[in-house]
Parts: structure tokens; sequence; C-alpha cells
């Protein structure tokens, strides 16, 4: 980690990251691409529930990268017992809240959907979806939780295993149970708690090995300084995480204003760019661990010329991305629901108009990533909540007041080009301060 070029080093640690984050995504889009054969409303119920899995996901990422960052910088410093205990901390931290999340889910899931911006017709549709993955509530924390702690360790490559078991899996079940069964949308959700349990334990069973942590339950014994570092090195996660789902939620609410067609035409772009964007955040994960290991052992022009090099390869990618996302936006979205003329054409004109803004994403990712990493939260912060929050939610708004749904259409390019120039001043003010 310290002595390796570094362009090499973090594609070394990418690709496993970018697997296990594809993975990941694959859930969603898989889950789309099978429901979408059915009708409008299964589609749309799919956006609604992601609500709650974007939220699921940023608590997630906010313990599992906390903790994560923490692991990686004591490694780096030879503090092998604090970074035990942390592991600990973080992981069943994680088991605890979210199976709270998922009690209170089940208590108030009609009033959730509905806030989450179901109408009436979406949900009798989204209600056993959402059961379904509310019984694997924890299970999914977990796995998330110990991919970002063993990505952070350097062990990606094993997390990728279990990763990768689940989406097979998730792939093999979806056609059985919905189709096969005959069980719906109910049949995707239950794909994927089958899937994720599974994930579970066989990242359980491995993340110990290859030397790294092994997560002990006589360890969790959870302290306030913990919980300070874990919020130093996760808030960025959580801030961005959770508006991802703020975001969802906004864009659900103000679409069913327009129809059943809308909540699903944006569901589907929201699950598409979550893929794309999953590959990229996989790449930028390659470079926190070598980014989080050289910073600890004070070796700061490795650290430049890691980040140097991440920012290039992610403009790189998003350039192709956007590139190929506004010459076959409409043949994209055929794929996912050939059946609805009007989800073709709002989800296409929402995929092109977020693609002319793309290139600018790949600089704002691993700013963010660079500031999370050398402990700059408030800037780390800043950078996270400006893309989807600072600047999205008002434009949305802001949009559809005065241009109704195109006005929800634009807002998330002129978002982008306000978020890339915060991303630059303080990710550079950063990199001027650091000697």
């Amino acid at each position: 980690m310290t002595t390796q070029p570094v362009g090499r080093l973090v594609c070394e640690m990418a690709v496993p990251s970018m697997v296990c984050m594809l993975a990941t995504g694959f859930y969603n889009v898989v889950d789309t691409f099978f429901v979408g054969k059915i009708d409008t409303q299964s589609t749309a119920a799919l956006g609604i529930v992601f609500v709650y899995m974007t939220l699921l996901q940023a608590i997630s990422f906010f313990l599992g990268q906390g903790s994560g960052i923490f692991i990686s910088n004591a490694l780096g410093a030879r503090k092998f017992k604090e970074a035990e205990a942390m592991a600990a901390t973080g992981f069943f931290s994680a088991i605890i809240l979210t199976t709270f999340m998922a009690i209170c889910g089940f208590l108030f899931m009609d009033p959730l959907l509905r806030f989450f911006g179901s109408t009436e017709t979406i949900l009798p549709v989204a209600r056993p979806y959402f059961g379904y993955i509310l019984l694997c509530t924890p299970f999914m924390s977990g796995v998330f939780v110990m991919n970002n702690q063993m990505r952070l360790q350097g062990n990606a490559t094993l997390s990728m295993i279990g990763i990768l078991s689940g989406v097979v899996l998730n792939i093999a079940l979806d056609p059985l149970f919905i189709f096969g069964l005959d069980m719906g949308v109910a049949g995707a959700g239950l794909a994927t708690a089958i899937s994720q349990f599974i994930s579970f334990w066989i990242m359980f069973a491995i993340i110990g090995r290859n030397g790294g942590i092994h997560i002990r339950l006589r360890l969790f014994k959870p302290t306030l300084e913990q919980f300070r570092e874990i919020v130093a090195g996760g808030l960025p996660s959580l801030v961005r995480q959770s508006l991802i789902s703020v975001v969802s939620l906004c864009v659900n609410n103000l679409a069913a204003g327009y129809g059943d067609a809308a909540v699903a035409a944006f569901s589907v772009v929201n699950r598409v760019m979550a893929l794309v964007m999953a590959a990229l955040l996989g790449f930028g994960q390659g470079f926190q661990p070598v980014c989080g290991f050289n910073y600890g052992a004070g070796l700061y022009a490795r650290v430049r010329k890691a980040f140097n090099f991440s920012v290039a390869v992610a403009t790189v990618y998003c350039v192709v991305i956007s590139l190929l996302g506004i010459v076959f936006a409409t043949g994209i979205i055929t794929v996912f629901r050939a059946e609805d003329a009007d989800v073709i054409d709002i989800g296409a004109q929402v995929l092109r108009y977020q693609c002319y803004t793309f290139p600018l994403v790949g600089f704002v990712v691993i700013a963010n990533m660079y500031l999370q990493n050398i402990r700059k939260t408030v800037s780390a912060t800043l950078v996270a909540i400006g893309r989807h929050g600072l600047f999205f939610i008002p434009l949305l708004y802001l949009g559809t007041w005065l241009f109704g749904i195109f006005g929800m259409i634009i807002a998330q390019p002129i978002a982008d080009v306000f978020s890339i120039s915060m991303a630059a001043i303080l990710c550079g003010r950063a990199l001027r301060e650091m000697h």
C-alpha cells in the first residue's frame, strides 16, 4: 500500500470494489428489468421502495465507511487492537439499528409507502415487495458494512466473492418467483431477501481471511470515542446516501402529480443512473484505501498522485457513459418498460439531460472521497450534500413550479454545474494545505 506505483495500486483496489458496487446496483436493475414486464404500477412500486433502500444503504455506509476508514488508518499506523474493536462496533451497531428500522417499517407500512410517494393504485403492489425488503433489512445492512470494512482493509477481492454470490442467486430467482410461481412484484422482493441472506453469511465467514480483521461479539463494547471516529469518517457517506433517499422521495411525490407513468419513468432512470454511479463509486473506493493508508503513514506525495490519477480515470469514464446515454437513451428505457410509450418518452428525456453534465460528476466523487479520507469532515460533508441536497432539491421544486415536469427534468444537470464549482474550491484548498 505504501510502495507500489499508485496508479497500478488504485486499479488493483478498484476492480473488486467496482465489481462489488456494480453487483449491488444489479440487485435493483435486475428487479426493474423483470418487474417491468408486469405493468407500470409494479415498475413504479420499485421506485417507491427505493427510497427506503437508499436510506438503509446510507446508514450502513455511514457505519461501514466510518468504521472502515478508522480501521484503514489504524492499520497504516499498526494499531491492530483498536482496529479490531472498531470492526465490532461498526458491524453490530448496524445490525441493531437496522433491525429497529425493519420493525418500524412493518408497524407503519402504509403511511411510510404513501410518504415515499405511492399513489393509491401503486400501494397494493408495493406492500408485498416492501415486506420482503424489511425482512432482509439487517442482513442487507450487514453486507454493506462488511463490504466497506473489507474494502478499506485492502481485501476487496474477498468481499467481491460474497457480493457476487448474492447477485447471481438473485438473477436466477427473480424469473422463477416472478413468473414461474406467479408471485409478481412480491417474487422480486423474496428473491432479493433470500440472496441477501445467503450473501451475508458468506461474507461473515470470509471477512477475517487474508490477514483481515475478524468481527467478534466479545469486542463489541462501544464507546463515545469510537462513535466520534465513525461520525468523523462516515458522516459524508451518511449525508450523501441519505440525500439520495430524500431526492427519490421528492421526485416520487412530484412525479405522482403527472401520473403513474411519470413515477415509473423516473424510477427506471434512477435505477440506471444508480448502476452507472455504482461503477464510479467503486473506482473511487479503490482510491480510498490507498489514500487512507498513505495519509496515515504521512506519504502525502503518494496521496496527491493517487488523487490526480483517480480524477483522470473517473472523468474519462463519465464522458464515455454520457455519450452512450445521450445516443441510446430511448433504447435503454425501452429495455425496462417497452409496453408504455409515456414511460419511454419521459424516461428518455430525463436520462439525456442527466448525461449532458455527467462528465462533471467524476471529479466531484473523487474530491468527496479524498476530503473524507483525510478527515476534512466539514468540507467532505458540504461536497456530499451539494449535488443532491444543497442544489438539486431547491432547483427541483423551483423548476417544477416554473416549468412543470420539464423543470423536474432539467434540475439535475443545473445542480451538477453548481456542485463541481463548490467541490473544486474545497478540494483545491485541502490539497494546498497538505504538506
